[in-house]
């Protein structure tokens, strides 16, 4: 679902190695980690990820990322939850 609610585009892990073994792409930053702010309902958490990825592939300067890993976390004991996405931005020229 986050793909489809960012402007970057998503490059898949199985993809990445071929990517940057041909220079279509480039890691700009490997290992980011956000907390996106909580959100009413689950499909407002993914909303704030996408968000969130979006503005750090813009800080990085960047055009793509991939996804490494995603969790919700249990911020109290009423259920509520937040968000975390790991993710790596990349430049790709196609």
């Amino acid at each position: 679902m986050i793909p489809t609610l960012t402007k970057s585009k998503l490059i898949l892990q199985s993809e990445v190695d071929s990517l940057v073994s041909t220079d279509k792409c480039k890691y700009l930053t490997k290992g980011r980690s956000y907390a996106a702010p909580a959100g009413l309902f689950a499909k407002n958490d993914l909303k704030n990820a996408a968000k969130g990825i979006d503005e750090w592939v813009q800080l990085d300067k960047g055009n793509a990322y991939i996804l490494t890993n995603y969790k919700w976390i249990s911020m109290d004991h009423s259920g509520s939850t937040q968000l975390n996405v790991d993710f790596d931005t990349l430049y790709c020229n196609e």
